[in-house]
């Protein structure tokens, strides 16, 4: 376990150094930094003095790793419209993303695990048959689509939940503003972790049925069956047990998915997380900010991929982690 920690680790990093690439191309070709800072009154010589000066000038290699330093070090460059660190910026939108997907994740897992479990063991019933032709339909409306019409039901028509912002968010811990602290904050964050998680629940609640299905088929399962073992142990710990392991491996990939899919979320519900955030920068041609938000994701995905790894390794230690036969 220890090498395949240390291997993937490695991966981590040649992952990180070409997204180190990426966000320095986007940084310097797209716009010109100096122009976004001085203004159109600045003269050609002093606008060329203050290149030499940000060391705009200096080969495209060397600007590279001074770019590589500074982003280890946590300085992906200065918000123009913020007029802040890029990197405060973020860490101050993250909490809003992350427990919008965090919510979503919850849902998914309760609901899927359960209702793709059912549909194995109970194909032919009315209410397997109802949730998997749900799960079609669900997989087929954008998410977008789904936040509006929620919004019109829940909101509009209804008056139950609120329909856009963050509400009145409490301090979790310094420099944490979360919805979870109050009953009147968490209103706000139903509908979008709704929206969100309609996305990957379908596929979630397939793709459960689908191995559950599989493993129920399995000759030590009917071996189980056979010895009298209590029918509900032989489902939770013989059979869904081995159906985790795919499930896991996609899911590590879709939570990742999940993260880049708040942008239109966000959008629709005006959530002030880091998609709504990345949209604005977009707008504004805010490329330390847009930058800034590359690298964060691009962390963000390499540790959940390396955590679902271990924990793939831990749940089935058949696997073979190490790569040694």
């Amino acid at each position: 376990m220890f090498a395949f920690i240390v291997r993937r680790v490695a991966q981590a990093l040649i992952v990180m150094f070409v997204i180190s690439i990426i966000g320095f191309g986007i940084k310097y070709s797209f716009g010109d930094p100096v122009r976004e800072m001085v203004g159109i009154n600045v003269s050609a010589a002093e606008r060329e003095a203050y290149r030499d000066q940000l060391g705009l000038n200096d080969p495209i290699l060397v600007q590279w790793v001074r770019f590589v330093k500074k982003a280890v070090h946590g300085d992906l460059g200065r918000s123009f419209f913020y007029r802040k660190p890029a990197t405060e910026v973020i860490l101050k939108k993250a909490p809003a993303t992350l427990e919008l997907v965090f919510a979503s994740a919850l849902l998914v897992i309760f609901l899927s695990v359960p209702i793709g479990i059912y549909a194995a063991v109970k194909p032919r019933s009315w209410l397997a048959r109802l949730f998997m032709g749900a799960s079609i339909v669900g997989v087929s409306i954008p998410v977008f689509l789904t936040a509006l019409l929620l919004i019109y039901v829940f909101a509009v028509e209804l008056h139950w939940l609120p329909s856009y912002g963050r509400g009145p968010t409490s301090l979790l811990f310094p420099g944490w503003e979360s919805n979870f602290t109050s009953w009147k904050a968490f209103r706000h964050i139903i509908l979008p972790s709704i929206a969100l998680s309609s996305i990957m629940l379908p596929l979630f609640i397939r793709l459960i049925r689908a191995e559950m299905v599989e493993v129920l088929q399995t000759e030590y399962v009917k071996f189980a069956h056979a010895k009298g073992l209590n029918p509900t142990r032989v489902l939770m710990v013989h059979a869904f047990k081995n159906t985790l392991l795919p499930v896991i491996t996609v899911g590590g990939v879709q939570l990742g998915i999940m993260i880049a899919y708040t942008i239109l979320t966000e959008t629709v519900f005006q959530w002030q997380g880091m998609g709504f955030m990345f949209i604005e920068a977009v707008e504004r041609s805010d490329t330390a900010l847009l930058v800034a938000y590359l690298v964060f994701v691009g962390v963000l995905f390499v540790i959940v991929n390396t955590v679902v790894d271990v924990i793939y390794g831990l749940v089935n230690p058949m696997v073979r982690v190490s790569g040694r036969k």
